[in-house]
């Protein structure tokens, strides 16, 4: 027998982006024969999707780590790289999403209703792609983007249009079993239940499902038992029957009583999904109660005593007994009715479709704060800035200087000197500090030099091969003077040494 599993933990992690080639073009007599880096392929994402076939958490409760393929690298001749490949997850219908602090990402409700859990990276710029008039074969590609990483929890609300609420042992999977086709475990001790449990009723052209919500006790809103999780489950359903036992022989207890312990526990409990659903906190539900087990002398007489005074809150009022099938038939068909009429004023959900919304033409792209661990150091956060910090290879002079071309244009110098940056400040921007060196001169105004190099980054303490070779000529003539000889070198040995 399969477990019930409604409340899972899952690692989400997309693919990666591959990374762009840098490549040139070389074929026989074609001395120039310029880039041809093919793009990095994106990385898959993982999306959750409704499937009517599932009904449990249960195959992530033991495969909680979910992992989207990788996007593969570009290659050499225009090549582009193949995309990851996506993975999609089935979850049951009223799965709820949430992130490690408790707030909601989605809320997915319909036949086919998607949300995607972690997307994919995007995949790098070959070369080819970044060729410009100012770099007509750049020496440096981009890197693909890590793929996104989050830790999140489902949480799975049943889609009841009835919801049968009692004191444990009153006899909720009883009646379930007789009024539907459903077969829940049925025994006579406390919280038997202990998990929801759905069927389907018929009642003349309506059907409509009934949960068998596990026993409730006094301060179950509180999270006393398991009450918390077993008031999850009500608060997708449209009309809420109280099931009495009127054949209790517990010390302090009547069906008033129950009633009323059962009725505050209902309005303690706020659902946190009431306002997407437009159907109020639980204690404003239709009601309907139900007093089970009649068939027996003593519980009869109890139901007449209290039946009047039941039926004075307004509420319908059923007498029932799930061994004897009696009263059953008048049930259903007072239940129908309800559905039907909280149908007729609440629209069938509907999988939700796909919202473009475009970003504004004024949205400031980037921020500037002051950093509070290096005085007079500054921190730059923004979409754009950061991901193509994770797209650079700071390995490659040429490709650092056509990262701060981009946020040149980005205007992220300029804010900077409206901010008051000195030379030499430390600016971070996605875990990468720099030393800032203000009116650095843009790609279109240096002249170029070979590939993988910027002269606007070189660096005093790089030893050119001519410095080396006059180096070494000077080590020798000492050497030749300390010994007192000449070793017969000469220049064009160290020629062609070189």
């Amino acid at each position: 027998m399969s477990r019930f599993i409604d409340r899972v933990t899952i690692d989400a992690v997309a693919g990666n982006g591959g990374h762009g080639c840098s490549s040139v073009h070389r074929e026989k007599f074609k001395p120039l024969g310029g880039p041809d880096g093919g793009n990095g392929g994106s990385g898959g994402d993982v999306v959750l999707v409704v499937d009517p076939q599932v009904h449990t958490l249960l195959d992530f409760h033991f495969r909680p780590h979910a992992r989207a393929g990788n996007g593969r690298p570009g290659e050499g001749g225009n090549r582009s790289g193949a995309n990851g490949e996506g993975l999609r997850l089935h979850v049951p219908d009223g799965t709820v999403v949430l992130d490690t602090d408790g707030n909601i990402l989605a809320d997915l409700v319909g036949e086919g209703t998607e949300f995607i859990a972690g997307k994919g990276g995007r995949g790098g710029l070959g070369n080819a792609a970044l060729a410009s008039r100012a770099r007509k074969a750049p020496g440096f590609a981009l890197l693909g983007e890590p793929g996104e990483e989050r830790e999140l929890v489902l949480e799975l609300k049943s889609v009841a249009d009835v919801g049968l609420v009692g004191f444990p042992s009153a006899g909720k999977s009883s009646l379930v079993s007789v009024l539907s086709a459903a077969k829940p475990k049925i025994a006579d001790y406390p919280f038997t239940t202990l998990a929801p449990n759905l069927g389907v009723v018929t009642a003349g052209e309506d059907t409509f499902t009934v949960a068998d919500v596990p026993g409730l006790i006094p301060g179950a809103s509180q999270g006393r038992g398991l009450g918390l999780d077993f008031l999850r489950h009500l608060e997708r359903c449209a009309v809420l029957a109280h099931v009495v036992d009127c054949a209790t022989l517990e010390p302090g207890r009547d069906p008033i009583s129950d009633i009323d312990a059962l009725e505050a526990e209902l309005a303690a409990y706020q659902p946190v999904l009431a306002e997407d659903h437009s159907l109020g906190d639980l204690a404003s539900r239709p009601r309907i109660v139900v007093l089970n087990k009649v068939d027996i002398p003593e519980a009869d007489e109890l139901a007449d005593l209290v039946e009047a005074d039941i039926a004075e809150r307004g509420w319908p009022v059923f007498r029932v007994s799930a061994v004897a099938q009696k009263g059953l038939s008048e049930l259903k068909y007072a239940l129908a009715a309800m559905v039907r009429e909280y149908r007729r004023a609440h629209a069938e959900p509907v999988a939700k479709r796909a919202v473009i919304r475009p970003k504004p033409v004024d949205r400031a792209e980037f921020t500037i704060v002051d950093d509070p661990e290096i005085p007079g150091g500054f921190i730059v956060r923004g979409e754009r800035p950061e991901r193509w910090i994770r797209q650079t290879q700071f390995e490659n002079d040429e490709a650092v200087g056509y990262l701060a071309d981009r946020l040149n244009r980005l205007g992220v110098e300029d804010a900077l000197v409206k901010r008051g940056a000195k030379t030499g400040a430390a600016v971070t921007i996605a875990g990468v500090t720099f030393d800032w060196e203000p009116s650095v001169p843009m790609a279109d105004d240096v002249p170029l030099t070979g590939r993988g190099t910027d002269i606007r980054l070189e660096r005093n303490e790089r030893i050119g091969a001519a410095e080396r070779k006059a180096a070494r000529k000077l080590r020798r003539q000492r050497a030749d003077e300390a010994d007192g000889e000449s070793l017969g070198w000469s220049d064009e040995d160290d020629d062609l040494d070189e």
